[in-house]
């Protein structure tokens, strides 16, 4: 499947019109990932490989993404029908009025962190002060960060989505998900501390959402295509082999060991299943958790158009 035609979806999303369902029967879906293929969302290469998809009616098509694509704009625009993302993106975005829904949480923790060197005097968020951070610009729990722990002399350079410069300087600190960056400076010879920012009480989920329009329009299809990728990430975790294999091909530069390391992360930490936490269920969210995240962004003044909360996403979708 391709990519319908950007005026056609502007079309459909501006008029509410339907498309035509397919010679197939099948219907269309294209999940817009965050990133390139990787093990992070092996799930749902995983529900494509075994055809899970196709059992359930729906020809779904997963689009790569990367640092220059934004998966709300494609949403909002019904260029893609799903995204993935964090719950703390959605509620930003809803109090912006783009109409988006999350229906399941992929992780139930983030992975998100800052990796540090091991021999760092850096041992906690509060010591932080004073140190220079690269980070993604814009990001919500670096905001967070800063408040949390009172930091007033912080510097924030962008991140460059690479270890090479924090290769070269062992006080250099950055931005990572402690399934992919440790591996790389690891790898390299140098040796890593993580400090998790859900560790700090800011808890977003990573998610799958839609839009509020084909989420009225299909809540089959919704309910088809999270139970099957549900089903996805429990056979990946399960057995990675056969996805992993899958993913290489269409992202060269990873390689099996990296891999390997990524699910045995995203697995020992229970990232994806929330093992051990009061919402510890796979794809599940909490109307708790999604208040206190949205209190924060409120607090943050990140949000500055106050929302009912609970419109930014539904929790019957879950299985």
């Amino acid at each position: 499947m391709t990519l319908k035609p950007i005026a056609f979806c502007l079309l459909v999303a501006l008029t509410g019109c339907k498309p035509k369902p397919p010679a197939n029967g099948l219907l269309p879906i294209t999940l817009q990932t965050d990133w390139y293929p990787q093990p992070e969302m092996g799930g749902f290469y995983e529900a494509q490989l075994q055809g899970l998809y196709k059992q359930a009616g729906l020809d779904v098509t997963i689009a790569p993404g990367g640092p220059t694509i934004v998966g709300e704009q494609m949403v909002a625009t019904n260029t893609a029908q799903f995204s993935m993302g964090s719950s703390d993106k959605v509620l930003t975005s809803v109090s912006q009025g783009i109409p988006l829904v999350a229906v399941a949480a992929t992780m139930q923790q983030d992975p998100q962190a800052l990796m540090v060197h091991a021999a760092s005097p850096v041992k906690t968020f509060a010591d932080l002060e004073g140190k220079t951070i690269a980070a993604k610009p814009g990001s919500t729990w670096f905001q967070y960060l800063l408040s949390r722990f009172n930091l007033k002399n912080v510097r924030e350079i962008p991140a460059t989505y690479s270890v090479a410069n924090f290769l070269q300087d062992p006080n250099y600190i950055q931005q990572a998900f402690v399934t992919s960056e440790p591996y790389f400076a690891n790898k390299a010879g140098s040796q890593v501390r993580t400090l998790l920012i859900s560790s700090t009480g800011y808890q977003p989920y990573r998610v799958i959402y839609t839009s509020r329009r084909f989420l009225m329009q299909h809540p089959d299809a919704v309910q088809k295509f999270v139970d099957a990728s549900m089903a996805g990430w429990k056979a990946y975790l399960a057995d990675p082999v056969p996805v992993d294999a899958e993913l290489q091909k269409l992202n060269p530069a990873l390689n099996i060991e990296q891999m390997k390391f990524s699910v045995e992360t995203l697995k020992a930490n229970h990232f994806v299943d929330g093992d051990g936490t009061p919402d510890s269920h796979l794809g599940h969210f909490t109307h708790q958790r999604w208040d206190a995240l949205y209190q924060q962004l409120l607090d943050l003044k990140v949000i500055t158009h106050p929302i009912d909360p609970s419109t930014a996403y539904v929790t019957r979708f879950a299985p």
